[in-house]
This record gives structure tokens, sequence and C-alpha cells, in this order.
């Protein structure tokens, strides 16, 4: 008989969500203070779930371990995968002298630091959010930043900043399509509603990690460019999510973005609009312009690749061995109002090797590899000796990822979301922080829209509102959760080689993340109650 989840455990409402909100607020606490190492902090959080899951939700004990052991592999493959060959093929550029030739051409394309962040952050992260997403674009924008030049600290915050825009549309659609299933509602319907809630922030986006980065000043200076590449983006995000679906907006959005802003520089060159000076010692690019592009390009198409649903499906035939975890696979079951009917929950560990995202990412590594002149045996090593660098990190992942699958599984995370969705006239401002709070305990989109789908629907339609404005909030709400979930700063860290300093990241986007939701949750509640926006609704 599969154990239900209980939402209220202590039979208080209020001690039962204290009881359930300690790991979460553990964690952040160790994390901010700066005084516990991020690995460290993130074993005892996950002590403290369990011991709450044990304890205060008398889960059995198979369970709550099997929920560990669960979400270790998964942060192992396919997040840890993901990020270990990002940071190889790092590591073949940057041995080739290929990533100095791609900076010198930055620096002479975008000599101003704040346009560099724009393009590589917002512009280029949004694409590769688009194809892949799980911590694929912080990954990678992170690390180019760095070596352009930015500190550990704005290379992994304004990255994280700059990855929420694109969240809700990322791998091809996956957070909308998944809240379709979930909920039973139209996906072209949540699709045009998440389209009519996300561009006013998608349009600020570039304008926020530019004041974050250089203050009013730096917007007052290069706020055409911010404007041109996050009304862009905004604009095609709703005509591409209202007229065709979740599939290609961020992918579409993002080259149109892109295409945009440099077709802006270029004109402003020709006009001799002035510039901010490059930093000093740029790097003369030697050989073909096209050259130290290549592995970035490899990059695009492999993880574009891989991300079709064709290439998908054909690799899975090959191999995809699915591993029912013991202990947890249908031994636990969520109940009402988390769910309409209670039913067991799958926990199945796929072993995808083949259409992980991260092999594409391998794959490209080795082609450029050769293509740079590495033989085998060199990049083996490379290979190897990445491994040793980020293996702490590849830890700190698995037991994050351990963390947010026990409090998931065990109902923590549940028993928040009820509290939430008890504030009446107030929830569409709280449910779209219910979308907040499922992405920054998960760290993932999809996951959250999982979590809270149809609890989303279930408190709408009791409340009288529509399914598709509280559900598409779900998700736009959960994009500002992205900057702040352990698992993300943990990889933005690897990327920009900030180990050690993930408290300094996280007070770095904290207060940007929880503004930007607050305000977020207000533009839904307006368009909940504000009559000229209730027309934007969609029924």
């Amino acid at each position: 008989m599969p154990w239900p989840q209980p939402l209220d455990p202590l039979g208080n409402p209020w001690l039962s969500t204290l009881v359930a909100a300690i790991p979460v607020v553990l964690l952040l606490g160790l994390v901010a203070s700066g005084r516990v190492k991020v690995g460290l902090a993130a074993v005892l959080s996950l002590g403290s779930a369990l011991g709450v899951a044990l304890l205060a939700f008398r889960m059995p004990v198979p369970a709550a371990l099997g929920a560990a052991a669960y979400g270790t592999a998964y942060g192992l493959f396919p997040i840890g995968w993901i990020v270990l060959n990002v940071m190889f093929l790092h590591a073949l550029t940057v041995r080739s002298g290929r990533f100095q030739d791609l900076k010198g051409q930055l620096l002479r394309l975008a000599p101003d630091p704040r346009v560099q962040v724009i393009l590589i952050a917002f512009c280029f992260g949004a694409f590769i959010e688009g194809a892949a997403g799980f911590g694929a674009p912080v990954a990678i924008t992170a690390a180019l930043l760095i070596e352009l030049g930015f500190s550990p600290i704005h290379a992994s915050g304004l990255s994280l900043i700059a990855n929420t825009a694109p969240v809700a549309f990322g791998s091809i659609g996956i957070p909308i399509t998944t809240l379709a299933q979930v909920t039973d509602l139209d996906v072209l319907k949540l699709s045009a509603m998440a389209g009519r809630q996300l561009p006013v922030f998608s349009a600020i986006i570039p304008l926020w990690i530019v004041g974050a980065m250089s203050g009013w000043r730096g917007i007052r200076e290069v706020w055409p460019v911010a404007l041109v590449a996050g009304g862009s983006f905004a604009g095609m995000q709703y005509l591409v999510s209202n007229h065709h679906g979740p599939w290609l907006v961020d992918s579409i959005s993002a080259l149109v973005s892109l295409a945009a802003v440099l077709v802006l520089l270029r004109w402003r060159r020709r006009r001799g609009s002035p510039t901010v000076p490059a930093t000093t010692g740029t790097p003369a690019v030697a050989g073909p312009w096209w050259r130290p592009w290549v592995p970035w390009l490899l990059l695009t198409a492999a993880i574009f690749l891989w991300g079709t649903r064709p290439v998908k499906e054909a690799m899975d035939r090959v191999a995809s061995p699915v591993f029912q975890v013991p202990g947890i696979h249908q031994q636990v079951m969520r109940t009402p109002p988390v769910v309409p009917v209670a039913k067991p929950e799958k926990v199945e560990w796929r072993g995808n090797v083949l259409s992980a995202t991260g092999t594409g990412i391998l794959v490209a590594a080795v082609a450029s590899g050769f293509l740079m002149g590495f033989s085998p045996s060199r990049m083996l090593r490379i290979w190897w000796e990445t491994l040793l660098a980020v293996r702490q990190s590849l830890v700190t992942i698995a037991a994050m990822l351990a963390l947010g699958n026990v409090t998931k599984l065990s109902g923590a995370d549940a028993t928040l979301g009820v509290a939430l969705a008890k504030t009446g006239v107030l929830y569409p401002f709280f449910g779209t922080l219910l979308g907040w709070l499922g992405v920054a305990l998960t760290g993932s989109d999809t996951a959250s829209n999982v979590l809270f789908g149809s609890l989303q629907r279930i408190t709408a339609e009791q409340l009288g509102l529509s399914p598709y404005l509280m559900c598409a909030a779900n998700s736009t709400g959960g994009v500002m959760g992205k900057m702040v979930d352990a698992q993300s700063i943990v990889v933005a860290g690897v990327s920009a080689r900030a180990e050690g300093q993930e408290a300094g990241i996280l007070r770095f986007v904290f207060w940007h993340s929880l503004v930007l939701a607050a305000l977020i949750s207000a533009w839904v509640a307006a368009q909940a109650y504000w009559p000229p926006l209730q027309a934007t609704v969609v029924r």
C-alpha cells in the first residue's frame, strides 16, 4: 500500500508549514552566511530534510532513502554530466589558444563589457536555454564571461539573472508542454497565456542586468542596446507563443534579439558613436576570423540537434534504460488538493546516455578537439583533469538534488504550497510566488509545474479565476526563482571558477530574484482583477 503524503502532519497548519520550511531556510541561511562551504551546507540541509521527512511527516525509511538516492543520481546525470563536458570544451579552447582569439574578436565587436553581457548572457544564453536548459546556459555563459575579464561573482550572478526570460519556454518548450500534461489544459492556450505574462519582463531583463552590473549610469549609457535586445526578444516571444506554440519560442526570439543587437552595433560603429574602450591588452586574432567560433558553433549545433524530438527518440530507442528506484517507486502517493485524484508517484531514473544534452556537448567538444589539433590521448587526459577539478562541485550538485527530491517526495513542498493557496483574494499574487518557490526548491521550472500545476488549477477554479492564468503564472513566476536555486548557483560557480564564493553569488542575486518575483506576481494579480488587463487572460 503506497504511503499517502500528509499535508498537515502535525495537526496544526502553521506548525506543519514552519517545520516543512526548515531544510530550505537552513540551506539558504548557511549558504548566505559564507561561513559554511556550500557542499557542507547541502549535506547538513539534506540531513535536516531527512529528519523532517522521517520524524514530522512519518515517511517510511526506505522511501526517504530512495528519494535521496534518486536525487543524487539525477544530480550526477544529467545535470553534472552537462557541467563536466561544458568545462571540458572550455578547457580545450583555452589550451589551444582559440579562446584568446575569440576574446579578441568579442572585445573588438563589443568593447563595452555591458554590451558583452547582453550579447552573451542574455542573447546567447537564451538560445542555449531554448535548446537544452538544465544548467547548460548558465554554465556556458558564465565560462565565457569569466574569460572576458568579468569577476567570478559578476560572471555567475549576471548569467543567473539573464537566465530568467527564456526559462518558461526552455528545452523546446518542455515546461509548458509538461504543465499541459499535468493539468489537462490545452497546451496552445497555456503557451499563449505565458506569452502574455512574460514578455513585459523579458523586455526589461537586459536593462536589469546592466543596472545590476553598473547602476543607473550604466543604464543611461547603453540603454539603446539593452532596449533593442529586450524589446526584440519580448516581441518575438509574444508572437511565437501566441501564434505557433511553446516549442520554438526561445530559439526564434534569441536569434532575432542577437541579430538586432549586432545590426545596431554595426550601425552605431558606422555613425562613429562613442563606445567604452576595450580593456587593455586586447589580444590579436591569429588566422581566419571564423576559426575561434568553430567550437562554439559546433556546441550550438549539437545542443540544438540533441534537443529535437526525432533525434532524442531515435537515440532513446538505441539505449535508454529505465531504473525504478527501490523503496520509492510507486510507494508514495500525492493526495488532493495537490492532485485531483490520489495516485502513486513514479520515481524512475533514465540512463539515456546517448540522448542526454551532456553527451551532445561531449561530442561537440571532441570534434572541436580534433579540429584544434589535439590527439585522443591528450583529450582524454584533459577530460580527466577537468573531472578532478570539478569533482567536489559534482558532489555538491548531487547533494542539492537529493535535498530537493526528499523535500518533494516527503510532501514538505506540498505543505508549503497549500499554505500559499489559502490566501483567498490575494491568491493571484501568492499563487505566482508559489511557482517561484517551486523552482527555488527543485531547480527546475518543469519540476515546479509538475509539483504545483494541478494545485494551481484546482485553486483557481475554486476561486473563480482562469485556470490558464494561474497555471501559466506557476511557470512564469517560477523563472524568477531560477537564479536563487542552489543547483544553479553551484553550476554557475563551477563554470566561473568561483568555488567557495557561493555565498557571494547568492547575496548578489537574492534581492533581484525577490523583487522580480514580486513584480511578476503583481502583474498576474492585475491580469486577474484590473479590467483593462482582464481582456488578455485566456479562458
